[in-house]
């Protein structure tokens, strides 16, 4: 063989090792590291397996080329600073936040990491974002809260106990979102001839003092506002409003079957699915400042006749031909 042939075949020889690593690198995924800080609750618990399933849909997979930080506060709003700082110093790419309370947080330990919404409450009132169409910064998402949907509790107590004149509002001072909820309960108020009462509560040891101050004030309803560490207490606050003979309306579809009278809200699992695909755009090099905000979809209505029983109450047809599952 001649001298240009050898360097031939040793050039070929060098392409054959070498086209297979080559090859192994195109294909070497970019793991995504996306971080999750979460209140807790029943929204969370309902909406995390969907989250999880939607990024897999996606191509995401875990342990490949997605690597998931949780950070879960299980209701407790204190832990919120140290655990989006946490989230923040683990360098990731994108975190995903459910609860108000929890993107105050994050929003002081971050401006420049792109964070999606899960589940937060008015954030153009809460002044996360600048509007839902052009969110500017590094927030984006959903929020899950309609227009009227605080009217709506409203309205479907007084349909369901048509005597009640006075209705309870449980919230939590801290959840910047429960002011633009408290206006809208008021202005129905006036409507159906119905005043509102507002009692805070922090943590679950407040719970049982503030349907005590309902009780007192003769409240004959109660609406419980949309919190996770209110959605972390959900047997705690169907047992409370039990005692104190209370037909109580929440967001959390499982109030029902812990107790309560109704749910209505949107659906959790919609909300985390469509959060999934806001991490996707983000991660394929989306803005997150020029991705409009969604909203809720899909809502969903509970009915526990059995707690309407208890209370006395008969659920109208009205009400019952609405309900998408209804508790005998």
């Amino acid at each position: 063989m001649s001298v240009s042939g050898i360097a031939r075949a040793v050039v070929f020889a060098l392409v054959a090792c070498v086209l297979p690593f080559a090859a192994q690198a195109q294909v070497a995924p970019k793991v995504v590291r996306l971080g999750v800080l979460a209140g807790g609750g029943s929204g969370f618990k309902l909406g995390y397996d969907p989250f999880r399933q939607r990024l897999r849909e996606l191509g995401y997979v875990e342990g490949k080329n997605l690597a998931l930080a949780v950070r879960n506060a299980e209701g407790r709003a204190e832990r919120y600073p140290a655990l989006a700082a946490e989230l923040v110093g683990l360098e990731v790419d994108v975190i995903v936040v459910q609860g108000n309370a929890a993107l105050v947080a994050l929003n002081k330990a971050t401006q420049t990491v792109p964070i999606v919404m899960a589940q937060i409450g008015d954030p153009v009132g809460a002044g996360f974002i600048a509007s839902l169409a052009k969110p500017g910064g590094n927030i984006t998402g959903l929020s899950n809260q309609a227009e009227g949907i605080s009217r709506k509790w409203l309205e479907l107590l007084k349909e369901a106990a048509p005597a009640t004149t006075r209705v309870g509002v449980l919230r939590d001072p801290r959840n910047v979102a429960h002011a633009k909820m408290w206006q809208e309960i008021e202005q129905a108020g006036r409507l159906l001839s119905v005043s509102a009462i507002a009692l805070e509560a922090r943590r679950a040891d407040d719970l049982a003092p503030a349907f005590s101050a309902m009780a007192a004030g003769k409240a004959g309803a109660v609406i419980i506002l949309p919190d996770p560490a209110f959605g972390a207490n959900l047997r705690q606050i169907a047992g409370l409003a039990a005692e104190h003979r209370l037909p109580a309306i929440t967001v959390f579809r499982e109030f029902p079957t812990a107790g309560g009278l109704m749910s209505y809200g949107p659906s959790f699992e919609d909300n985390w699915r469509r959060a999934a695909e806001y991490v996707d755009k983000i991660v394929k090099g989306a803005n997150p400042a020029e991705l409009p905000v969604g909203q809720p979809l899909k809502f969903e209505l509970v009915v526990s006749l059995k707690t309407a029983s208890a209370l006395g109450l008969t659920i109208p047809t009205s009400i019952l031909l609405r309900a998408d599952r209804v508790i005998e």
